[in-house]
C-alpha cells in the first residue's frame, strides 16, 4: 500500500483557482461564440448530431426529442431543455437571420408563445446549413477533439464559409461578461469580406458602404445612422432601433395607425407590454386620440392597429408611442466572441479578419486533401496505363507466378527467379519493371474489360482530368490570390442562391418629439373610503354630498389635480400618489385602491396621516413613535421626486404613530397606553433631519408605549376620549419633554 500525501494549500487560493476555472469553462464551453464558425458549443452539436444522424434538409423530418437525446448523450452533458432551447432558436426566423433548423410544427412565436414539447415537434437541417456549415467535413478540414466522456469524436469548429457571427449574431451571458451581437444582411457581409480580401487595408467605415449596419429579421428602423461607425469600429454602443408605423385611412374621415414592423427586442413579452402601455396612456389621459387598439398580427406578420379619434394629430401621437412605448428601444451592442481561446470585443474589421484567417486555413487543409489524394489516383492511373502498353508480359508473369508475392516482387523490383517464361526476352522485359507498391496492387486487382480499347481511352482521359487537378490545386495552394479567388467564388455561390433583400432601413431620424396635452389646472377633493378605494371629484359635486362625504370616507382632502397626496405609514415611510393617477368624476364611482398607484402595501402597513404635498412645503410637521421618540422637520425635506422614502428613522421593533402639522405655539399631550398623559409646549421639541431618530419625548413605564398624540392652542378647550370618560388637555398640569407625566386612572 503506497503511502498517503496531504498536500496543504491556502484555501482562499483554491477558492479562488475552482472559480476561475468554472468562469473559464462557461465563457468558453457553454456561453460565447467562436468567432470562427459564429456558433456557441450546444449550437455546434447539435447542428453536427443531426448531420451524423442524416437528418439532411432534402431527407425526412426526425422528432427533436431524438435529435436532443443523442446530442445530450453523444456531446453535451447538460440538460435537455437548454439543447432544445437552443435548436428551436436555430429555427425560429424571427429571431435568426438565416435559420439554420428547418423545423416543422409548433416553434414558439414572435409574440413570445414557447414551442411545444420536444416529443411533438421534427426537425432537419436547413438547406444553407448543410451547404454552408457542414459540407467538407469528410475532408479533414477541421480539427476533432474527443467528447466528454472519449467515446466519440467531435469538431472543434464547424467549417462554416460565411461569417455566421455576423449574419445570425449571437446573444449570451457569461460569468464577468456578455456577447450581444445584432443580425445582419447575408448579401452585404458577403460584399464586404469580399472587399476586405481584396485589400486587408481597408477601414470600417470603407467597409460600412457594403455593411449598412444590422438587419433585423423583425425588420425595423435603425434610426442612428451617424453612430454606427463607431459602434462597428469598438465593438461597442448602442443601436436605436424604431417600429414601422404606417397610416391608413378609414371611413367618416378618422385615420388609424398600423404598426406594420416591430423593433427586435420587442420580441415575445414586449408585444403585449407594448399593448399595455398604450392603454395606459389612454387611461392616465396623456392621449384622447386614441380609440381603439388590436392585435391583428398573424403568420403572415405584425399588424397592430390603433384606431384613432376624427381630427387626431397622428405625427405628434407616432411620436408620444416612439417616447412613452417601447416601439424605439435601444439594442446594446457588445461583440464578444472567443478569439484563440479566450474571450475578446472584437471590431466589424476584426470579425471579418478572423473569419478570412480561416478560410484560407480551411481552403488550404482541403485542397491539401485533395492534391494527395489526386496525386494517390495520377499514380495508379499512370501504372494502369503502362500496364496497358505491356499488357502481354504483365499476363505472361501472372500466368508462371507460383503467387500473388511473386507476381508482385516482379512487377515492382523485377525479380523473375520464381516465375516460368516463354521467351528468355520475357524475362529480360520482365526483370525490368519498376511498378509502385500501389501500381502493382492497383494491376493485380484490374479486370480484363479493363482492356477494351474504349475503356482504356477513357481511363486516358481521367489522367488528363488528375493532371488538370493537380495543377489547379497546386496553383491554389502556392498562390494567394487563386486561392482568394476559389473562396470569393463559393461566397457569390452561397450569396446568389440564399441572399435576400434588406428588411431594416439604416437613416438618421430626429428625436422623437411630441406636445403633452396641457392638463387644465383645478383644485379637486381627494376622498378615500375605509377600504383604501380613492378618488377625486369637483369642488361643486363634493359641497353638493358635503355630509355623505365626510361621513362614508375616511380622509376627504382638497389638493391640486396637478399635485400630488402623501401618504406617512407606520413603517416610517412616506408614499406619493399623482392626483392625476387616480379616478376623476362622479360621487358615487368606487374609486381605485392606492395599492394599486403607489408602492403602499395595505397587508404590510397602515396609515398614520395623509396631506397634500403643496401645503406641506409651507409647514413643518411632528412626527411621534410608539417608543415615545419626537422630532420636527420642515416640510420641504419631503419635496421629492420619488414615489416612496423613508420619512423618518425608527429603531428596531419601533413605529411610526403620530405625524401632524405643528407650530411653536401650541402644546403637545402624549397619552401612553397605561394612561399616562404628558403635556409640554411644542418649542420643547428640536427640529430635526428626516434621517434622524429624534428626541426622548416621554419617560415610559416597562411595556408601556405611546398610543396617542395631540395638539392644542393654550387657552382653549379641548377634550378627549379615554376609556369611555372625557379628558380636558388644556387641564393637564403642564409639564417637560421626557418626563413621566401623569397617569389617568380613567
Amino acid at each position: 500500500m503506497q503511502d498517503s500525501q496531504i498536500i496543504r494549500t491556502e484555501y482562499s487560493d483554491l477558492m479562488k483557482k475552482s472559480y476561475i476555472d468554472y468562469a473559464m469553462s462557461v465563457i468558453v464551453a457553454r456561453a460565447l461564440p467562436d468567432v470562427r464558425d459564429g456558433l456557441k458549443p450546444v449550437q455546434r452539436r447539435t447542428l453536427y448530431d443531426m448531420h451524423e444522424l442524416g437528418i439532411r434538409y432534402d431527407r425526412p423530418y426526425r422528432k427533436c426529442a431524438r435529435i436532443v437525446g443523442d446530442t445530450m448523450g453523444k456531446y453535451h452533458p447538460h440538460g435537455d431543455s437548454s439543447i432544445y432551447d437552443a435548436l428551436v432558436v436555430m429555427a425560429q426566423e424571427f429571431k435568426k437571420g438565416m435559420i439554420l433548423v428547418d423545423g416543422h410544427g409548433n416553434f414558439g412565436s414572435i409574440e413570445g408563445d414557447g414551442a411545444a414539447a420536444m416529443r411533438y415537434t421534427e426537425a432537419r437541417l436547413a438547406k444553407l446549413t448543410q451547404d454552408a456549415y457542414l459540407a467538407d467535413l469528410d475532408k479533414d478540414i477541421v480539427d476533432f477533439v474527443p467528447n466528454f466522456d472519449e467515446t466519440e469524436k467531435e469538431p472543434e469548429v464547424l467549417p462554416v464559409r460565411v461569417p455566421n457571427l455576423l449574419i445570425n449574431g449571437a446573444e449570451g451571458i457569461a460569468v464577468g461578461m456578455a456577447t450581444s451581437i445584432p443580425t445582419h444582411n447575408l448579401g452585404e457581409v458577403v460584399d464586404a469580406v469580399k472587399a476586405y480580401m481584396k485589400n486587408d487595408e481597408i477601414s470600417t467605415k470603407q467597409l460600412m458602404r457594403y455593411i449598412k449596419g444590422p438587419d433585423f429579421p423583425t425588420g425595423g428602423i435603425v434610426v442612428n445612422k451617424d453612430e454606427l461607425p463607431d459602434i462597428y469600429e469598438s465593438g461597442a454602443g448602442k443601436i436605436k432601433v424604431r417600429g414601422k408605423v404606417e397610416t391608413e385611412d378609414m371611413k367618416g374621415g378618422k385615420k388609424r395607425l398600423v404598426v406594420t414592423e416591430i423593433p427586435y427586442t420587442m420580441i415575445g413579452a414586449g408585444i403585449g407590454k407594448f399593448l399595455n402601455d398604450v392603454c395606459s396612456l389612454v387611461e392616465s389621459k396623456k392621449t384622447n386620440d386614441i380609440v381603439d387598439i388590436s392585435n391583428q398580427s398573424s403568420k403572415e406578420g405584425i399588424r397592430i392597429v390603433i384606431e384613432l379619434k376624427k381630427g387626431a394629430d397622428v405625427e405628434n401621437l407616432t411620436n408620444m408611442l416612439y417616447k412613452k412605448t417601447r416601439l424605439e428601444d435601444t439594442f446594446g451592442v457588445n461583440m464578444l466572441a472567443v478569439a484563440g481561446g479566450r474571450p475578446e470585443t472584437m471590431g466589424l474589421k476584426q470579425i471579418i479578419e478572423h473569419h478570412v484567417d480561416f478560410q484560407f486555413e480551411l481552403a488550404t487543409r482541403k485542397y491539401k486533401n485533395l492534391l494527395a489524394k489526386e496525386l494517390d489516383r495520377k499514380e495508379i492511373q499512370e501504372g494502369l496505363i503502362k500496364a496497358c502498353d505491356v499488357i502481354d508480359l504483365i499476363i505472361e508473369i501472372l500466368r508462371g507466378s507460383q503467387s500473388v508475392r511473386d507476381a508482385k516482387a516482379c512487377l515492382t523490383k523485377g525479380v523473375t527467379e520464381n516465375i516460368k517464361f516463354k521467351t528468355s526476352i520475357s524475362r529480360k522485359m520482365a526483370a525490368m519493371l519498376r511498378f509502385t507498391e500501389r501500381q502493382a496492387s492497383a494491376i493485380l486487382e484490374m479486370r480484363l474489360y479493363k482492356l477494351i480499347g474504349l475503356e482504356i481511352e477513357a481511363l486516358q482521359k481521367e489522367h488528363e482530368e488528375t493532371l488538370k487537378n493537380i495543377a489547379s490545386y497546386e496553383d491554389i495552394l502556392n498562390n494567394y490570390d487563386s486561392m482568394s479567388e476559389v473562396i470569393m467564388e463559393d461566397l457569390d455561390r452561397i450569396k446568389k442562391e440564399y441572399g435576400r433583400p434588406r428588411r431594416t432601413a439604416v437613416e438618421n431620424a430626429a428625436a422623437a418629439v411630441f406636445e403633452e396635452k396641457k392638463i387644465e389646472e383645478q383644485e379637486v377633493v381627494f376622498l378615500m373610503d375605509r377600504f383604501g378605494y380613492a378618488k377625486t371629484v369637483d369642488h361643486t359635486v363634493y359641497e353638493r354630498n358635503k355630509e355623505a362625504a365626510d361621513t362614508e370616507n375616511r380622509y376627504v382632502l382638497s389638493c391640486m389635480n396637478t399635485g400630488k397626496v402623501c401618504i406617512f405609514t407606520n413603517t416610517g415611510r412616506m408614499h406619493q400618489i399623482k392626483v392625476l393617477d387616480l379616478p376623476h368624476g362622479k360621487f358615487r364611482d368606487k374609486g381605485l385602491p392606492i395599492d394599486n398607484v403607489s408602492n403602499y402595501d395595505s397587508t404590510q402597513e397602515s396609515i398614520v396621516y395623509l396631506c397634500d404635498a403643496q401645503q406641506m412645503q409651507i409647514a413643518r410637521l411632528l412626527f411621534v413613535t410608539k417608543a415615545g421618540m419626537v422630532k420636527k422637520v420642515d416640510g420641504m425635506e419631503f419635496q421629492v421626486a420619488k414615489r416612496t422614502i423613508a420619512a423618518t428613522k425608527l429603531q428596531d421593533g419601533d413605529e411610526l404613530v403620530s405625524v401632524q402639522v405643528i407650530n411653536d405655539s401650541q402644546n403637545i399631550v402624549l397619552q401612553t397606553a397605561d394612561g399616562y398623559f404628558l403635556r409640554f409646549p411644542a418649542a420643547e421639541v428640536s427640529e430635526k433631519k428626516k434621517g434622524a431618530i429624534g428626541v426622548r419625548g416621554i419617560k415610559l413605564q416597562r411595556k408601556d408605549e405611546v398610543e396617542h398624540a395631540y395638539l392644542f392652542e393654550e387657552g382653549t378647550e379641548t377634550k378627549v376620549e379615554y376609556k369611555e370618560k372625557e379628558v380636558s388637555l388644556n387641564r393637564l398640569r403642564p409639564g417637560r419633554r421626557d418626563t413621566q407625566g401623569v397617569k389617568n386612572r380613567g
